[in-house]
């Protein structure tokens, strides 16, 4: 895996060479990465696995016709074959009015922002199936887990750089860690599975293992002999491992391709109610040690935090700049691609804020209710905002958590979910996509 300056070195050289053999424009992208995780199950190691691995990618213009080439390979002869074959197939590519490199002077030109997304550990196997050792022990130690799919610890390191036929070439790095446990609770047909797990882009923020094992088992068991709901609308809490979710489908429906392709349930909403007033949800490439932090996007355009919904009000798309033509819009910052293809856009470390009121706050109200622990399929309709997807959890009676409760269906419409959507006060950041705990109003449930 090469260096920041190496891989900034080889994707400048990649572009140059691409615009010598007459490419219009042209920009590389570099990836590396190197990883080890540990496996073990029953108290056993299972799987010890290592991987390094690097690819450059080259994506080049001649005029509004382009192409997208990548490689393993990064010696001086594959990567001139490569210019070579890039240029062939994009002199034979339809004319496409929207292509191109981000707008010039858009580009991030000042300080790259410090984002404290690498702690350079590099921690031995060893450690790593002793914290997934940890982890697992921690789990099975729950009364009435009855047997294990494992414990795993993970370490990561990574290498980007970006350059493009503007000028623009810059790298940053970025380590991670992962620990998790998956348990099963009860005999026969009466088993139930659960799982914790943790990320962190530095060794020293990542869970305690055994924190995150007894979390694990504790789940497991409390889905124990689970039963059933009667049909009828009624209020839905959404557990924060899985009222993210609902914050996916919002970003979803705003990408700048959506939009154009006219696929978006919120086609005609911006600058307009979406979610109730007070509600943010805001995206954040800058967050020190954040999972998805960047100094730049997929297009060399800086990053920054903004408001995707502020007061309730949708007040931007995610657009690239292939969207951002097609709809007559500036890009927003918010591309992102693979090696290989053009970008498209997504957000970064996106949360919902908090509300203020607890999660027992928020459902002591309730009379009969559905607490989700566990989504099940994956019935959304991006187009018309309907939403039917299997769920288990608890029942919510008389204001507490009650049974377990499983083969449930819950539906609605993202758009009245959004509106009657309220947050509580536990938000923390543990993934990529954060929310806290979320209240929604009169969802119609399919059950017993």
């Amino acid at each position: 895996m090469l260096t920041v300056t190496e891989a900034e070195t080889r994707v400048s050289d990649l572009v140059a060479a691409a615009r010598a053999a007459g490419a219009d424009a042209a920009d590389a992208l570099y990836f590396g990465d190197a990883s080890t995780q540990v496996q073990v199950r029953l108290g056993a190691l299972e799987d010890v696995e290592r991987s390094e691995g690097e690819e450059i990618g080259l994506r080049l213009f001649f005029g509004t016709r382009s192409a997208s080439v990548s490689s393993s390979d990064l010696s001086a002869e594959a990567l001139s074959a490569l210019v070579e074959r890039a240029a062939a197939m994009a002199r034979e590519a339809p004319e496409d009015p929207y292509a191109g490199l981000a707008p010039e002077e858009l580009l991030l030109r000042g300080p790259t922002p410090q984002l404290d997304s690498d702690d350079h550990a590099d921690p031995a196997p060893a450690e790593l199936r002793a914290r997934a050792t940890l982890a697992e022990d921690a789990a099975r130690s729950i009364g009435g887990i009855t047997n294990s799919e494992g414990g795993s610890a993970s370490a990561s390191r990574t290498v980007t750089a970006l350059a493009t036929s503007h000028g623009f070439t810059r790298g940053y790095t970025s380590s991670g860690y992962g620990c998790s446990a998956s348990v099963i609770a009860g005999e026969g047909g009466g088993m139930q599975r659960d799982y914790a797990y943790h990320s962190a882009r530095y060794q020293a923020d990542l869970e305690d293992a055994e924190a995150i094992g007894r979390r694990a088992g504790a789940r497991a068991v409390a889905r124990l002999n689970p039963g059933k709901l009667g049909s009828g609308a009624m209020p839905v809490l959404f557990d924060p491992r899985v009222g993210s979710s609902l914050i996916g489908h919002l970003a979803g429906a705003i990408t700048g391709s959506s939009v154009a392709r006219r696929t978006s349930f919120l086609l005609e909403s911006m600058g307009q109610q979406v979610f109730a007033r007070g509600i943010t949800v805001r995206d954040d490439p800058h967050r020190p040690r954040g999972l998805r932090s960047k100094p730049f996007d997929g297009e060399g355009l800086p990053t920054a935090p903004c408001d995707i919904i502020a007061d309730g009000v949708l007040s931007t798309w995610l657009i690239e700049s292939a969207s951002g033509r097609q709809l007559g819009l500036a890009p927003t910052g918010h591309a992102t691609r693979g090696i290989s293809g053009a970008p498209g856009a997504s957000t970064t470390n996106l949360f919902m804020a908090a509300g203020p009121l607890s999660p027992e706050e928020l459902m002591a109200d309730i009379k009969l209710g559905l607490y989700v622990t566990e989504l099940i399929g994956q019935g959304v309709n991006g187009v018309t905002g309907d939403y039917s997807r299997g769920a288990s959890g608890f029942v919510i009676r008389d204001g507490v958590l009650a049974e377990a409760v499983a083969e449930i269906t819950i539906a609605g419409n993202l758009k009245d979910m959004f509106l009657n959507l309220t947050p509580a006060s536990d938000l923390r950041f543990r993934r990529a996509v954060d929310a806290p705990t979320i209240r929604v109003e009169g969802m119609m449930i399919a059950g017993a």
